[in-house]
């Protein structure tokens, strides 16, 4: 039977379309399913306000008058009139094992991306770096985390016999959490500390709410300033949006920030891993969901970082080793055994031989295709 394409269009579409990877990745016990609640959210344009700076595709490949294959286009505007591009996006790519069904997903979102006048698509990516971004080609022995990517072994190579080539290799470090915290970092630690930087921590989310919107824009600021691949720039709204988001999950005792004449200059923000409960719940939060999210969060011993940045005129001045002290110092008192470093893009040599540097290995290996469409 041919493969047909359906545009979602319909709610019992998006459902499909939402759906697919739980039926797709039933029986791999390290995928984990996103939050559906979340899903819902990001997938509506009356909620996500991605949509109203974006054009966008969503693809749904039926065979045998079964859903046999999902993928989502995008071209973010915003992104391309701030880095003078005409690149469009892939993402949420699944597939069954079928090479015909690749084909026809990525060549109608390539025809899609060609009409609106791009020259290239990379993916998988959302519409911004915030989003899982990148397939998995190596540790598929490990259980994914949150806001990344668990694909299939074969689906990468099905992307390569599409044209597609590496654009760039995020590299994910598992580090054991000492015992004793190196000397070294301490002395460099105490040292920021008598500069007048003052390191900022948090008892409880009350301490804590009013200091999303300073780190947000510091986020928004320093990865626009520093080119981070991908990133496209936040507005007030989708920063509340996303401190929303995560807001349930995030535990203070792991978000350190620090602080120059009273203004935030630099953060990072790690979470006790949720995967587990996550898996528990189905990835659903209603009606006891949740509860299973929080109970795995205290049970875990690995903590997973999420973001970090550093106003460009305090870096290198070892406020990165501050707060590394400070997270790993929690994370003794809390009982954690491991760290998960999230992504690390492999051009960045000085932080990821930071990572080396505290034992980190090399455990996850993300990456990015792309390829030009003229």
């Amino acid at each position: 039977m041919s493969i047909e394409l359906i545009e979602v269009k319909t709610r019992a579409q998006l459902k499909a379309f939402i759906y697919l990877p739980e039926k797709l990745h039933k029986d791999r016990p390290n995928w984990v399913p996103p939050i559906y609640m979340d899903e819902w959210a990001y997938f509506n344009p009356k909620k996500n306000k991605a949509f109203s700076y974006s054009d966008t595709i969503l693809l749904l490949a039926e065979k045998d008058g079964q859903v046999v294959g999902r993928v989502m286009g995008i071209i973010n505007r915003r992104y391309n009139e701030v880095r003078n591009e005409k690149t469009a996006r892939f993402g949420f790519l699944e597939s069954v094992q079928d090479q015909a069904v690749v084909h026809a997903l990525l060549g109608r979102v390539e025809e899609w991306a060609r009409e609106r006048g791009m020259t290239r698509i990379i993916g998988p990516y959302g519409f911004s770096d915030q989003d899982p971004e990148g397939f998995l080609i190596k540790g598929f022995e490990n259980r994914a985390t949150i806001a990344t990517y668990y694909n299939f072994e074969w689906l990468p190579e099905m992307v390569e016999k599409e044209g597609y080539t590496k654009d760039i290799d995020y590299f994910v470090y598992k580090i054991d959490v000492p015992k004793e915290v190196p000397e070294i970092y301490k002395r460099i630690a105490e040292r920021i500390l008598k500069r007048g930087f003052q390191l900022l921590e948090f008892r409880s989310k009350k301490e804590l709410k009013p200091w999303i919107r300073p780190i947000l824009v510091l986020m928004n600021e320093t990865y626009i300033e520093s080119n981070i691949y991908g990133y496209a720039p936040l507005d007030e709204k989708e920063m509340d949006d996303l401190a929303k988001k995560y807001m349930p999950v995030l535990d203070p005792r792991f978000i350190k920030g620090v602080l120059k004449d009273g203004q935030v200059v630099a953060f990072i923000v790690a979470i006790p891993d949720m995967t587990a409960g996550i898996k528990k719940a189905r990835g659903r939060l209603l009606p006891f969901g949740l509860i299973h999210i929080l109970r795995a969060q205290k049970k875990t011993r690995q903590l997973d970082l999420l973001l970090g940045a550093i106003k460009k005129e305090y870096r290198g001045m070892g406020l990165d080793a501050l707060m590394g002290v400070a997270v790993l110092t929690s994370a003794q008192k809390a009982g954690f055994e491991i760290m998960d470093t999230h992504h690390e893009m492999e051009a960045n040599v000085r932080v990821r031989s930071e990572m080396e540097r505290l034992g980190g290995q090399i455990y996850k290996i993300y990456r990015v295709y792309q390829k030009p469409l003229v």
